[in-house]
């Protein structure tokens, strides 16, 4: 068994694509050398700046022999049929064997392959095989169609210690690479891995990404630390600063006192982004979490005057001039972020909401500005439903989006929303109005919280739900992996907003006033009634009292949905409302997953319709998820089944639907007298626990079926000679299914 060394050197490799490069490179080889018969023990690819490298150990030194046997035509066949199996076989027909296998008798080639030598192998697919590297960026080569990711300078190539010869993207293989840039000179010859990995350790390059990216943590640590500070952890950046040093040296930088009034987010992003230096923090702070962290007025440690930057040099001077250069150059960045903090101040933030107006949104969808006055509606329907302070709600809202007019948003896009709460406190704005100006567009990912103040709530709901509905109007629907407007973010974010919090919102209610809200430019009473109520609190109320009317009025009628029966609606508008319900059940699947319940569940709920409480559909898809895992449960299930095969069976052939209650006087077994007065009560109880949302006592009810059902199968015979007994059976069984139906579309259960 021997082992392959396999190195790229090229001009540097942009940080985002080594660890998915190194990732493809062995997937790749390995899936060549699997499709080769060459079966090896353990393969292991690294990346960094300049270099990918691949290791495989315990190959074999050649191909095992292959026999393969392939049956042709008949023995007598047609001539061109015979002459073509053997052109496709590669072999003669004296080469060829016949064979009787009970039907006939057939020509069967043997062919048999000789393995071939490893390196022989390698020499030829490797070339092949490392053209098929995709890369999300690349290069094409004058004179060549070959396209990389950078211009290639060497190929090291060795198998059992000795050279592999090819050549690619026009380097030649050979045994010998290159250290640090810098830090090493000359030609490193290297045959087998663990004397390559020590030669370049000695030539300053670290070849393990997580070995850097440990180097890197411990030494910012550990220099913080000597300074009685804390590192702000960012694994992000940490992932992208191995990528950028081969030699990675932490060093500690100052920041000048003027900049420090500026808000930590402003200064945290402006060195993460630019120049990609890491954060300090007064020691005793709040732990560092898998994200990058902005410390705000509410951490219990605030930002030190310090910074971390990761150079990839040694110097005799222990990296002062490196630090003083990275300084002045933080100094030009923040001089230009203080000055945007300090004229943005100048204008309030409600003064900047009318500049809104020249800020498109979406095409189909109007401006910011149109933007701003549907989430007002919305949310102030929402204020009705959650009994939040409406004012404060109002005011939160209308001033949401207006930091996106200010200088610092500008030059940082992912601080928007942090500082229109900065904007607004230094307004004189209430903290609950800056916060929820903050908090609306969270969570901003899976890992990120909920807001739970209320009036960050509404406003955080309003938004995403004007997103979702408009966005879908517009055309803007996911699809496959494609979702340009983050609409599968935004709904989970609906869902987990109203789970986290409990809340028990009538989700269609807010979904038909954002539809009413969309209604087009044109139509101008609509746009008319807006803008007076904005000039008018008690318009405003009173509008949103209208909504929220028509909204109930609407919601009661649910079920015509598709039948162009709902007024003030078109077929276009309840189309989009049936879709976007329908999107939100999938992603509760998607939310509710990682919680261990069932998807078929959800949709079992669901299908009976008038659900949009998702705080109670979740908990009544919990008890029917512990009511199935149960014997009364699963036999139940069993039961439904059977009876509404019987029904389907039936149905079809009687052309006819038993939806009808069964005549309590035809009734002459024990047995089905005894399930239809089971099946009557339980209806009754079932509606009630169901109405009460005691759930798990519906549950416990459907459990009482469970004997006089499994006794009607065993004891009576539903398709009787006499027409008569069977359709009463018939409809007595489409009780059993109507009942079972209270609690939830058992149709749709699966397993």
């Amino acid at each position: 068994m021997a082992d392959l060394l396999l190195e790229l050197f090229s001009e540097d490799i942009p940080a985002r694509m080594q660890a998915q490069a190194a990732k493809d490179l062995e997937r790749l080889v390995v899936g060549t050398l699997s499709d080769r018969g060459l079966l090896f023990e353990g393969a292991k690819a690294f990346a960094g700046p300049r270099r990918l490298t691949l290791t495989t150990h315990g190959l074999p030194a050649r191909q095992p022999d292959v026999s393969e046997e392939k049956k042709g035509p008949r023995v007598g066949a047609p001539e061109k049929a015979i002459e073509g199996f053997l052109r496709s076989a590669g072999v003669t027909l004296e080469q060829c064997e016949t064979r009787d296998d009970g039907k006939g008798t057939f020509y069967v080639a043997v062919i048999a392959r000789k393995g071939r030598e490893t390196a022989d192998v390698l020499a030829e697919v490797l070339p092949e095989t490392l053209a098929k590297l995709p890369w999300p960026k690349s290069m094409r080569f004058p004179g060549s169609p070959l396209r990389w990711v950078r211009p290639l300078h060497s190929i090291l190539c060795t198998f059992d210690g000795e050279i592999v010869p090819f050549e690619f993207a026009g380097a030649k293989s050979g045994n010998t690479t290159r250290g640090h840039r810098f830090l090493s000179q000359g030609i490193i010859e290297a045959r087998r891995f663990d004397d390559y990995v020590k030669k370049l350790r000695d030539a300053h390059v670290v070849l393990d990404a997580d070995e850097r990216k440990e180097i890197i943590l411990h030494h910012a640590k550990q220099k913080a630390f000597a300074l009685g500070l804390e590192l702000i952890e960012d694994v992000g950046l940490l992932e992208e600063v191995a990528g950028l040093a081969e030699w990675p040296v932490a060093l500690v930088g100052h920041i000048e006192d003027r900049f420090m009034d500026v808000p930590a987010e402003i200064l945290q992003t402006s060195m993460r982004t630019h120049q990609k230096y890491f954060s300090l923090r007064d020691a005793g702070g709040r732990a560092a979490g898998a994200r990058l962290k902005l410390v705000s007025p509410r951490s219990d440690a605030k930002l030190a005057n310090r910074f971390v930057v990761v150079s990839n040099m040694v110097t005799t001077d222990g990296g002062k001039e490196i630090v003083a250069g990275n300084e002045r150059v933080l100094r030009a960045r923040l001089s230009d972020a203080k000055f945007f903090w300090d004229h943005d101040r100048k204008t309030k933030l409600a003064d900047r909401v009318e500049a809104l107006k020249d800020i498109v949104f979406h095409a189909k969808a109007g401006t910011m500005q149109d933007r701003v006055d549907r989430v007002t509606f919305v949310a102030m329907v929402l204020t009705k439903l959650l009994g939040t302070d409406f004012e404060a709600v109002k005011r939160a809202a209308w001033l949401a989006k207006a930091d996106l007019t200010t200088g610092v948003v500008g030059e940082f896009p992912e601080l928007q929303g942090v500082m229109g709460r900065y904007y607004a406190l230094h307004d004189g704005e209430q903290p609950d109005v800056a916060d929820a100006i903050r908090d609306h567009y969270k969570p901003l990912g899976p890992n990120d919280q909920v807001p739970t103040a209320p009036v960050s709530v509404a406003v955080a709901l309003a938004d995403k739900i004007d997103s979702l509905v408009t966005l879908w109007r517009a055309g803007e629907k996911p699809t496959g992996s494609k979702d340009p407007f983050a609409l599968r973010r935004a709904a989970l974010g609906i869902i987990r907003i109203i789970l986290e919090n409990k809340l028990r919102v009538e989700l269609l209610i807010p979904i038909f006033t954002a539809i009413g809200a969309a209604k087009p430019r044109e139509e101008r009473a609509w746009e008319k009634r807006m803008r007076d109520a904005f000039s008018s609190n008690s318009l405003l109320k009173g509008l949103t009292d209208d909504l929220l009317t028509a909204a109930r009025r609407r919601r009661d009628v649910e079920k015509e949905i598709g039948k162009g029966s709902m007024e003030g609606f078109s077929k276009s508008d309840e189309e989009a409302i049936g879709e976007v319900l329908a999107f939100l059940a999938d992603r509760l699947k998607v939310a509710l997953k990682e919680k261990g319940i069932r998807h078929d569940l959800i949709d079992a709920v669901f299908s009976l319709g008038g659900e949009d409480d998702l705080v109670r559909l979740v908990a009544r898809v919990e008890s029917l998820q512990s009511f199935l895992a149960s014997d009364d449960g699963a036999n139940l299930l069993t039961a439904y089944r059977r009876a509404a095969n019987i029904l389907k069976a039936e149905e079809k052939k009687d052309k006819t639907s038993y939806d009808g209650k069964p005549d309590p006087e035809t009734l002459s077994l024990a047995e089905e007298k005894m399930l239809f007065v089971e099946l009557a009560t339980a209806a009754e109880l079932v509606r009630a626990e169901i109405e009460r949302e005691r759930f798990v006592d519906a549950m416990g009810v459907m459990s009482r079926l469970r004997k006089p059902v499994d006794a009607f199968f065993d004891k009576v015979t539903v398709n009787d000679k006499d027409p008569a007994l069977r359709q009463n059976r018939l409809l007595l069984l489409s009780q059993l299914r109507a009942a079972l139906h209270l609690v939830a579309d058992f149709s749709k259960i699966e397993g």
